[in-house]
């Protein structure tokens, strides 16, 4: 069973800047995309950016510029730098790890890191 573990929210300032990080404990199959999702309180879980088996990067309009998702391969790893963060970034952040072992997917969610931008 695949375990992912996230860290790195926090409190922070707007126009601060905060690094999230998500590692995946084990890898069996390869991986398709990997996903930062957030969801703020009476919101629904929206995508915030992802990254392809390629490294093909796509974020959420209101985070272009501002959000750089990246991963480390070879630890299984994936990031999610903030900078100029707004209060409307406040959210509970999750990766999820979508994996391809065809003809099957499997995805897995880490546990969620709060992020919380005061004014």
């Amino acid at each position: 069973q695949v375990q992912l573990v996230e860290s790195g929210g926090g409190l922070v300032q707007a126009g601060g800047s905060l690094r999230l990080t998500c590692a995946a404990s084990e890898s069996p199959f390869s991986i398709d995309t990997i996903g930062w999702y957030r969801q703020a309180p009476g919101k629904q879980r929206e995508l915030v950016a992802e990254i392809s088996s390629g490294d093909t990067t796509t974020y959420e309009d209101s985070v272009k510029g501002r959000f750089t998702i990246s991963r480390d391969h070879a630890k299984n790893t994936v990031y999610l730098q903030m900078n100029s963060l707004k209060p409307e970034d406040t959210a509970v952040y999750y990766c999820n790890f979508l994996y391809s072992d065809y003809p099957y997917m499997y995805d897995y969610w880490g546990q969620g890191t709060q992020v919380t931008v005061s004014s």
